[in-house]
């Protein structure tokens, strides 16, 4: 794959350093990722956006999901995951995951993560929706994700792995055989670096998590707006299955014109036994699915729309009174201060809840090492696609790919270092390209960018809403580069412009994605294409830019998640 030369307007690197590895992300898979390169005897340097403990993962509330219970076995595991996806899962894939996911979890204790368990000592088990056994491991009830982000922050800390926070990555360098050789990053205020600079290393590993922040109401904390499928983008590789955006059922409603980050009720409330019901009290995912609350994400977010729809609301509610204040405090103390914090007392009123924007199903195309289309540039997390998600993510099993697949990944390079010699010489990147780099918007196009995104391609869509948003997206594109162009002018490079110029990057593809696929699946719901059609869409699409800037969308000739024809070793022919 040939890198399209498009880079984003910003500074020259004004420093730079070298290592075996860098790693841009500090969630769950990023420092699995990095701590396993280390233990490999990799230099392993470690890129993130804000501090090492502020990424998406600290937010989960569920858990992780693994067939570690009494009865329960990774082909059950598989036979839930399957069904959630709808038919686009790469069985392999998922495979994988539900087979090494066990021990992972074990590896992820071993590192110091400490669950809930019960009066016996052994680890409490928890249901959610789309699962038919217990199999959720959680942390202080409904806190999973902050103490998985404690546990390997507190062991990255311990083996003093190199960390830059507070920088946000621009884009992927690459030598003259158009391998991997490192990226350019902007570190912002004090520190051992600051502005712009490169690390220079023949392997990147992107775990930069979500994209939540393209639409105007999410879960995705502010820092979560797609950069690294933005990068991934600029340097040639492919995207496949973004159209898949995962909208949770039960985010607190706070109000319609709420934007940014909005509190999520973990789909746990409902696997304890908490109802939906709408303002009559009516249960009405009773008889619409046979697990009813308990049903995969899309079917529950879709029974809300309609239900929404057919009572005119601006939402519905989630009812666990019955649980008691003893329970409520308890099992989920996080969802019972937010709810406090913003008015309602759970114990005592039902939750109003709407969908919003959650987890991103689709990503960078990766095989089942995480290796992408671009040699040495490899991604797992949510900026990936393995194939294990398909059409819609089951329920806690995001953490638990992010375990797995950056164990390989890792593995992966450690293999590769060895064929070649550890501690190979480091690429040289080739110099910048002498056009123009790609304009940036203005910082307040960001709004513009997620009011397109929630009005044409949110949870309802349709080829006249995503025709608006593809001309409205494609009008912010065409401006910029007319500015740049005729009178070499641009927005002053700074994080809220880069950041806005990414978020329309991935808005573009992800429109282009989804105005191609006419039929309704998985979390992908089209008001005129209301039915699954196996016949014409059991595919992937796929989205790459070209050099000129265009996106090329195709689809796959199968539901074959294909291979990303990167050169493999000799064992694996």
């Amino acid at each position: 794959m040939t890198s399209t030369g498009i880079r984003l307007h910003a500074p020259a690197p004004g420093w730079a350093i070298s290592a075996d590895v860098v790693v841009v992300g500090s969630g769950v898979a990023g420092l699995t990722a990095a701590l396993r390169c280390q233990a490999a005897g990799l230099t392993t340097v470690v890129v993130t956006k804000a501090r090492l403990d502020d990424g998406s993962t600290r937010w989960a509330q569920g858990g992780i999901a693994a067939a570690l219970g009494e009865g329960d076995t990774p082909e059950q595991h598989l036979g839930d995951t399957l069904v959630a996806g709808a038919g686009l899962c790469d069985e392999e894939a998922v495979r994988i995951l539900v087979t090494e996911g066990p021990d992972a979890v074990r590896r992820l204790i071993s590192t110091g993560a400490h669950f809930d368990t019960d009066d016996e000592g052994d680890i409490h088990l928890g249901r959610e929706g789309g699962h038919h056994r217990r199999r959720i491991v959680h942390a202080g009830g409904d806190a999973t994700g902050a103490e998985v982000s404690r546990a390997l922050v507190a062991a990255v800390r311990a083996r003093g792995l190199h960390t830059i926070e507070n920088a946000l990555v621009l884009d992927l360098l690459t030598d003259a055989d158009g391998r991997t050789a490192g990226v350019t990053l902007h570190v912002m205020g004090e520190g051992q670096h600051d502005g712009v600079g490169a690390v220079h290393a023949p392997a990147v590993v992107l775990a930069t998590g979500g994209m939540g922040q393209v639409y105007a109401a999410t879960t995705n904390p502010s820092v979560s707006t797609g950069d690294g499928v933005a990068l991934a983008l600029r340097a040639g590789a492919e995207l496949s299955d973004l159209e898949f955006v995962q909208f949770h059922p039960t985010v607190l409603f706070l109000g319609a014109d709420a934007e940014g980050q909005q509190p999520l009720v973990s789909e746990a409330v409902r696997g304890e036994g908490a109802h939906l019901v709408d303002g009559d009290g009516v249960r009405f995912m009773v008889g619409r699915h046979e697990l009813a609350e308990l049903a995969p994400r899309d079917i529950v977010a879709k029974g809300i729309l309609r239900r929404m729809l057919e009572l005119d609301a601006e939402h519905m509610y989630l009812d666990a009174r019955h649980f008691g204040a003893e329970m409520w405090e308890r099992r989920f103390p996080t969802i019972l201060a937010a709810c406090r914090a913003n008015g309602i007392d759970p114990v005592t009123e039902p939750i109003p809840i709407a969908p919003a924007a959650h987890y991103a199903s689709g990503g960078v195309r990766t095989d089942a090492h995480g290796r992408t289309t671009v040699p040495g540039l490899y991604a797992c997390g949510e900026v990936a696609c393995t194939g294990v998600h398909g059409a819609n993510r089951l329920a806690s099993n995001s953490l638990l790919e992010g375990l797995v697949y950056a164990e390989r990944i890792a593995a992966d390079i450690a293999a590769e270092r060895a064929d070649n010699g550890l501690h190979a010489r480091v690429p040289v990147p080739v110099p910048q390209p002498d056009k123009p780099a790609h304009p940036l918007l203005a910082a307040e196009s960001r709004f513009a960018i997620q009011r397109i995104m929630s009005e044409g391609a949110g949870v309802l869509r349709s080829e006249e809403s995503l025709a608006r948003a593809a001309d409205q997206l494609q009008r912010l594109h065409a401006e910029a580069r007319r500015a740049l162009e005729e009178n070499g002018k641009t927005a002053e490079p700074g994080v809220d412009t880069w950041e806005a110029t990414n978020l329309l990057f991935v808005a573009r593809a992800l429109v282009a994605a989804a105005r191609l696929r006419e039929e309704t699946r998985g979390c992908h719901w089209r008001e005129d294409h209301a039915d699954r059609d196996d016949t014409r869409w059991r595919r992937h699409i796929v989205v790459r830019l070209d050099p000129d800037r265009s996106l090329a969308v195709r689809t796959t000739d199968t539901a074959d998640f294909p291979p990303t024809r990167q050169t493999q070793r000799p064992q694996e022919q």
